[in-house]
């Protein structure tokens, strides 16, 4: 494909509309019309060509072939793609794929509850959408749609630094709760300044992202020579810490070291936890003993990540490094997970294996692609329909009787 010029943000609003829907909706499987955005790698839409008509998502997997259809390549590359030879990315699947279920029978699982509590919140169902940068890469609401529909669908939204909206814009978009993830920035009076934002603006958590010292070689992105496009930016940062369209082979990468600390160290952490009486919850612990540092050093909470396969190639996956985690903190504080969910088996299979929730990312930017807030709140249904069908299935009436039990590996 040839570059097309970026004159600006000319993404089209002419998405389909999704509903919030129910089983019980035999409308629900009506098609919908989905059209080819006319832009190439690195740019913003400027009209639909190629409409085609595709069936309705039945499952998150389908969101994603449906998002590479209206997306720009670059943008769907940047959501789709790991570091290097994605192993990384793989794994995370393949993880879920080694554990089959012991179910119960006559377990009277009837009456299913899939609420939970996390950091004095209660939540609907053990899911929670991730933060990830610029979402008005992939529609106009960016965002807001994504932060309205978890709030609808009462779970949390994690708003990252690098957003295309500001801490501000977002937080009058919903009422549900938000957490904010804080990429430490090499200065501490810039991250001290998010922190006292996120505060005033009725954030509940902060999570402190610690994989990601310097970007992942991301080849896609180099071949690509992606970039954001013109008009989009980070809404967070004033006008003279916003990052200059970068030269070189991987601009956006460039881009995004200039936001973050390569030496970020323990100190760091406790400097955190002493700034804010909001938990601390640390992203990215893939080892026990730096699960254990990050609760000596006051966290209220980990993450067991790899960034989606984004940072380092050939990373343990997600969902093996969870019980050791589990085993070395699980008692003291809520351990999370996130990592190639797809489904609400993989959800339980967490569970089972200890975590207390979830977080997804790619699944709902897909969703968003293609119906925007009414796209993730139709996704987010899907998922919760699944895991309380599963749950059924499984013999649990409520998350609390999952364990590792229901479990065995291959």
């Amino acid at each position: 494909m040839k570059r097309q010029d970026r004159d600006g943000p000319t993404h089209t609003r002419n998405l389909p509309s999704f509903r919030h829907w129910t089983p019980s909706d035999r409308r629900f499987a009506k098609r919908y019309t989905l059209g080819a955005r006319n832009a190439t790698i690195g740019g913003m839409a400027d009209s639909m060509v190629d409409r085609k008509t595709r069936p309705a998502p039945l499952k998150l997997d389908d969101y994603e072939p449906a998002a590479r259809a209206v997306l720009p390549q670059g943008i769907y590359d940047y959501i789709a793609g790991g570091s290097e030879d994605e192993a990384a990315l793989r794994g995370n699947r393949e993880a879920f794929a080694r554990y089959r279920f012991r179910f119960k029978v006559l377990a009277s699982a009837d009456q299913i509850e899939l609420g939970h509590e996390l950091f004095g919140q209660r939540f609907r169902m053990p899911v929670h959408l991730a933060p990830t940068a610029t979402q008005r890469m992939t529609h106009p609401d960016g965002e807001l749609a994504a932060y309205q529909a978890a709030s609808e669908a009462g779970i949390a939204y994690a708003l990252s630094t690098l957003s295309s909206a500001a801490i501000e814009e977002v937080a009058a978009a919903a009422t549900g709760p938000r957490w904010f993830q804080l990429y430490m920035h090499a200065e501490r009076a810039v991250s001290a300044s998010f922190i006292e934002r996120a505060v005033d603006a009725g954030y509940s958590a902060i999570l402190l992202t610690v994989d990601l010292p310097r970007t992942g070689r991301r080849e896609r992105d180099i071949r690509n020579a992606f970039s954001l496009p013109e008009g989009l930016g980070y809404a967070n940062l004033d006008a003279r810490r916003r990052a200059d369209a970068a030269e070189g082979p991987d601009p956006f990468a460039q881009n995004v070291n200039a936001q973050t600390n390569p030496g970020l160290g323990w100190a760091d952490l406790e400097w955190l936890v002493a700034k804010t009486s909001l938990p601390v919850i640390v992203k990215g612990v893939v080892r026990a003993d730096d699960a254990r540092h990050a609760v000596g050093a006051g966290a209220r909470g980990v993450i067991v990540s790899n960034h989606g396969g984004r940072q380092l190639d050939h990373a343990v996956a997600s969902l093996d490094a969870l019980p050791e985690v589990v085993q070395a903190v699980g008692r003291e504080i809520p351990v999370l997970m996130d990592g190639g969910v797809r489904r609400g088996t993989d959800v339980l299979k967490a569970l089972c294996l200890g975590a207390q929730g979830v977080l997804i990312g790619r699944p709902y930017l897909y969703a968003l692609a293609v119906g925007g807030a009414d796209g993730v709140s139709q996704m987010l249904e899907i998922l919760y329909q699944e895991i309380e069908l599963s749950m059924s299935l499984l013999g649990a009436r409520r998350l609390s009787e999952l364990s590792g039990d229901l479990l065995t590996r291959l």
